[in-house]
């Protein structure tokens, strides 16, 4: 069903372990008439705390591999003395080591190696104990295209908005890689969070330097700030500079690890956050709400 008027949040850090997830989990215990999706298909574990109920099960392709046709080789050695990525060894190709370039293929002179699309990943369509939807997807060892796996999945999502779907929450990748450039297609807002250490701060002036190029709107969260508060002072001074809004800041808490630890997200552990997460999410309502109205393509008419 066509819904315009759904928001479409993205939250991403710089690195990894800067409690991006937990931030997700939580915002997604907030929110209302909501679809989630875990678009960090590469390291994926929303579903691991998340009681789900699979519905659909996809198979994904990335791309082609190939394959020697043990009946028709006649092992000249061709295929492997033109491999560049060494995956051919003994006339047998290492499926994980090969690229997919195909040009093995081409200068087999009996026309012995398939070059076919084979099974990179799965992604899911599932439900939640409270009606919402949820997607996420694994990435099969040694695959590439996670990009083009997070397409897919965000489309699969969208495909099912109902006519009362508020948000859609998406749990990105960490980094600024491809993955995390598929996430922020047709988002609305992305929520940034970052963790006051020299390496948090590094990476997070990159992820803003990204943003920009996309032109999405964006706020912060300082996750632990408590653990270096002369770093979380120059995070402060830096988001006021590149006018950034400070959605919140959420102090070093061991609940944090232990509501993982019980596959709980930090509000159904500890009920004393439920006004922090509420008010972050507040903001980012508001902060869209700015742009203006969307259209029928879903573009905003007043940026």
């Amino acid at each position: 069903m066509t819904n315009r008027n759904y928001k479409q949040i993205v939250i991403l850090s710089g690195k990894g372990g800067t409690g991006k997830t937990s931030v997700a989990l939580a915002l997604s215990d907030i929110a209302k008439n909501k679809i989630i999706v875990d678009a960090d298909v590469d390291a994926a574990n929303m579903h691991i705390i998340l009681k789900h109920k699979i519905n659909l099960k996809i198979d994904y392709s990335g791309g082609k591999k190939a394959e020697i046709d043990e009946t028709k080789c006649t092992k000249c050695g061709l295929c492997e003395e033109v491999c560049r990525f060494d995956a051919i060894s003994n006339y047998s190709i290492d499926r994980a080591s090969c690229e997919g370039c195909g040009f093995c293929c081409r200068v087999c002179p009996e026309n012995a190696i398939k070059f076919e699309l084979v099974k990179s990943g799965e992604y899911y369509n599932s439900s939640l104990e409270d009606n919402s939807e949820f997607y996420f997807a694994r990435l099969m060892a040694g695959e590439g295209n996670s990009g083009k796996l997070v397409s897919k999945l965000k489309e699969e999502a969208l495909n099912h908005l109902h006519e009362n779907t508020e948000w859609v929450i998406v749990d990105g990748s960490p980094g600024i890689g491809c993955p995390v450039n598929a996430s922020l297609t047709g988002s609305d807002f992305v929520v940034m969070v970052i963790e006051p250490t020299l390496s948090g701060f590094h990476d997070f002036k990159r992820l803003t330097e990204l943003l920009k190029i996309f032109k999405i709107p964006s706020g912060a969260i300082i996750n632990k700030y408590n653990l270096n508060k002369d770093i979380a002072g120059k995070i402060e001074n830096y988001l006021s500079d590149e006018k950034i809004v400070l959605l919140g800041k959420i102090p070093f808490d061991n609940n944090f690890s232990k509501a993982i630890r019980e596959l709980k997200s930090i509000i159904d552990y500890d009920i004393s956050y439920t006004p922090l997460f509420n008010n972050i999410l507040k903001k980012i309502k508001s902060l869209i709400n700015q742009r203006g109205v969307k259209n029928e393509t879903g573009s905003y008419i007043n940026r």
